[in-house]
């Protein structure tokens, strides 16, 4: 995937954003689109709103293009164009929330650092057999608390980038591969079927 080869805060920023309930290959080709035509954030906040939703139709769920928007011009009037890579800071931001914040900053900074998208969410509920109602505060509380327990000590990109891989290709949400699952001896879920 184009943005997981850098380590450019704007263009991980940017992958997450579009990502947010996108399958990947609809991103791929609205990610070279937006890189090439705004190819900083100076350029994407400096960009009219009707420039920026244009470049973004097709992509659904246009809250993220307007948040987007409004997140390139903070980084640019807060930060002097330069992404904060402190999780209290990104959070601070329009559009970013814990799960992306953290997920930026290891993509970024290889700091472990806790993050839960849907398919991280799924493999965690599964793994470790989570009781809790799906969506409730409970469940979100559990959730979290397993991400940050469970966090290795270094490597966050690699670590972070496989669990979304291992949910977005194997731990999927209808017929899962389990058979193929690297870590299937130790699920939870996959022990009782």
């Amino acid at each position: 995937m184009p943005w997981q080869k850098t380590h450019d805060p704007y263009r991980r920023w940017l992958a997450e954003i579009m990502l947010q309930q996108t399958q990947v290959t609809a991103v791929i080709p609205y990610f070279q689109k937006f890189v090439e035509r705004f190819p900083t954030v100076e350029h994407l906040a400096s960009a009219s709103e009707d420039e920026v939703m244009a470049n973004w139709a097709g992509l659904g769920y246009y809250s993220r293009a307007r948040n987007l928007h409004a997140c390139a011009k903070a980084v640019v009037e807060k930060f002097s164009g330069r992404f904060p890579l402190e999780l209290n800071k990104l959070l601070e931001l329009p559009g970013i929330g814990r799960s992306t914040a953290g997920a930026i900053i290891s993509a970024v900074t290889d700091k472990p650092v806790p993050m839960l998208d849907g398919n991280v969410k799924r493999v965690f509920a599964r793994f470790f057999k989570i009781n809790e109602v799906y969506g409730t505060a409970g469940f979100e509380k559990v959730l979290w608390d397993l991400a940050e327990n469970n966090l290795p000590q270094e490597e966050g990109r690699a670590f972070s980038q496989g669990l979304m891989d291992l949910g977005s290709m194997i731990c999927t949400r209808s017929n899962p591969k389990c058979l193929l699952c690297p870590v299937s001896e130790l699920c939870r879920a996959g022990k009782e079927g």
